[in-house]
């Protein structure tokens, strides 16, 4: 029996040779390798969008904003100011004032020691009158109401007629309408009386 051909069991090798046997490098028993950790998948977050909660109101709607008196127009004038004073008639027929009440306007005028270069008309029939503007462009010591009421030419005070009213460095008078004044009736003369009697008071 030749010594080279016995074959040994594999325990008695690894016995005999206990010291001697290399591992080769990097390798682990099955019991020492580590056991790898799978990451588990992480869901994303999602933000649920907030709710956009709607007002039952509706949304006020931006109003126009009126112009400012000084952006408006200049209102057309017959005669050249130079004493400020405003006479307001309402010719709706005319640019200005009839030629026979504008003769009677300029008689009454002349008997206060006034002209037309002294005054300066203004038609509230051609141009609705606002006293704000009016009072902007023409800048009155007096202002005569022939015929227009105090609060259509938006005064905030009123008075009565054939009384002069001083209010804001303006001083007011209301009378009825030059047409109604031109007459030669009983009651179209005291009326004109009336009206003499303030302007002695105001100009005289």
């Amino acid at each position: 029996m030749s010594l080279t051909n016995i074959k040994l069991p594999g325990f008695v090798i690894v016995d005999l040779y206990r010291n001697t046997l290399i591992e080769p490098e990097g390798y682990l028993s099955r019991q020492e390798a580590p056991a790898q950790s799978v990451a588990e998948p992480v869901a994303p977050v999602v933000t649920a969008p907030k709710p956009v909660v709607k007002s039952s109101e509706p949304e006020p709607i931006a109003a126009a904003t009126p112009p400012k008196p000084a952006e408006l127009p200049p209102y057309k004038i017959l005669g050249n100011n130079k004493k400020q004073v405003t006479v307001v008639v309402n010719c709706p027929n005319d640019v200005f004032v009839p030629e026979a009440d504008l003769q009677f306007l300029t008689k009454m005028l002349g008997a206060c020691k006034l002209n037309m270069a002294d005054v300066a008309i203004v038609n509230h029939a051609v141009a609705a009158v606002h006293v704000d503007r009016l009072k902007v462009q023409l800048q009155p010591k007096f202002l005569l109401l022939f015929g227009v009421e105090p609060d259509v030419i938006q005064l905030p005070i009123n008075f009565p007629s054939f009384k002069e009213q001083p209010y804001a460095g303006t001083n007011y008078l209301y009378t009825p309408s030059l047409s109604d004044l031109n007459q030669e009736t009983e009651v179209a003369k005291g009326l004109k009386r009336k009206l003499w009697d303030c302007l002695k008071k105001m100009f005289l």
